[in-house]
C-alpha cells in the first residue's frame, strides 16, 4: 500500500516536467533532429563516427528540451488563451516559474557539457544558435512571420552537424541548410493554422495568418523550393538513384498534403497530423540520404 502511494507521488511530480520538456509529444524532438542527421550522414558519406551521431542526437534532445521551456516561460500568459496549448505546465500553473527556470537550466547546462565533444567551429555555431532559440517564443509578438526565425533556429542544427563531420561548411551544407529553412516554413506554417482564430484573438503574429488565404499556395512553394534545392544537392553530391526515389515519394506526399490544404473546412487534428506526416517523410529522406550516398 506504502509503495503504491509513493510511486502515484514519484507519477505526480514528474509527469509535468515530462510534460514541460515535451517528452510525452516526441514529435517535435524528431523533427529537429531530422536535419541534423540528414547533415551527418550526407558530410559522413554515410558512415559518420558512431559516437559523434550520439553525442548530435542527445544535443538535438537537450536543445529542443531547453527550448521548450524557454518557450513555455515566455508564454506562460498566452497559453491559457489557446485551446492546444492550454493545459501546459505553466499555463495551468501546475509547475511554478522558479521550477520552469531551474529545468531551462539544466537543459542549456546538458546541451553545453555535451557540446564539448564537437569540433570549434561547431561548438561556436551551437553558442551562436542559443540566442534564437532563446529570443524565437518573443518572435509572434514583434515579427509577421516568426516560423523563419524557427527555421533559422532548425538551419542551425545542419550548420552545426556538417562541420562537426567536415570541420567547414562547404557549397552543399548550404543547400541542405536552404532546403531545411523552406522545409521547416512549411510544415510549421501548416502546424500555425490549427491556431489561427486564437493567434487572431490574442494579436500574436504566425505565417498562417501573415499569408493569410494564401497560405496554401505558400506551403506549395516552400516545399516546391525543399524539393528543387534537394535536388541540387543531390546532383551536386552525385547521390545514387536510391535518393531519387526517396525524394519523389516525399514530393507525391508533399502535394497530397498541399492539396488538402485547400480544403477550408479542414478539422484543426489534420493539421497536426500533417506536421506527423512530415517525421516519416523526412525519416524517408534520411535513408535516401543514406543509401544514395554509399558506393557499391
Amino acid at each position: 500500500m506504502l509503495t503504491q502511494q509513493k510511486s502515484k507521488e514519484i507519477e505526480f511530480s514528474w509527469l509535468p516536467i515530462i510534460q514541460l520538456l515535451r517528452w510525452d509529444k516526441p514529435a517535435g524532438r524528431l523533427i529537429l533532429m531530422i536535419p541534423a542527421l540528414w547533415a551527418l550522414f550526407l558530410a559522413g558519406r554515410a558512415t559518420p563516427p558512431v559516437p559523434l551521431v550520439c553525442v548530435i542526437i542527445l544535443v538535438s534532445l537537450a536543445s529542443s528540451a531547453a527550448g521548450c521551456v524557454i518557450n513555455d516561460l515566455w508564454d506562460r500568459d498566452i497559453d491559457p488563451q489557446v485551446e492546444r496549448t492550454r493545459q501546459r505546465p505553466l499555463a495551468s500553473r501546475t509547475l511554478s516559474i522558479q521550477v520552469g527556470i531551474f529545468i531551462a537550466f539544466i537543459s542549456v547546462g546538458c546541451t553545453g557539457i555535451l557540446s564539448l565533444y564537437l569540433k570549434p567551429l561547431s561548438f561556436w555555431l551551437l553558442v551562436a544558435a542559443v540566442p534564437v532559440i532563446v529570443l524565437y517564443p518573443l518572435a509572434k509578438r514583434v515579427f509577421p512571420v516568426p516560423q523563419l526565425v524557427l527555421a533559422i533556429a532548425w538551419g542551425f542544427g545542419v550548420l552545426i552537424s556538417w562541420s562537426a563531420v567536415s570541420e567547414k561548411l562547404e557549397f552543399p551544407t548550404w543547400l541542405l541548410w536552404s532546403a531545411t529553412i523552406l522545409w521547416t516554413l512549411g510544415f510549421d506554417t501548416i502546424y500555425a493554422m490549427s491556431d489561427r482564430e486564437d493567434d487572431r484573438k490574442i494579436g500574436v503574429n504566425s505565417s498562417a495568418l501573415f499569408f493569410g488565404e494564401y497560405a496554401a499556395v505558400t506551403v506549395a512553394i516552400f516545399f516546391a523550393g525543399t524539393v528543387l534545392l534537394l535536388g541540387w544537392l543531390a546532383v551536386s553530391m552525385q547521390l545514387q538513384l536510391s535518393f531519387w526515389i526517396t525524394l519523389s515519394l516525399a514530393t507525391v506526399a508533399w502535394i497530397w498534403q498541399c492539396i488538402r490544404l485547400y480544403d477550408p473546412h479542414l478539422p484543426n487534428p489534420v493539421y497536426s497530423q500533417m506536421f506527423n506526416e512530415n517525421i516519416w517523410i523526412g525519416f524517408l529522406l534520411l535513408f535516401g540520404m543514406i543509401t544514395g550516398s554509399l558506393k557499391f
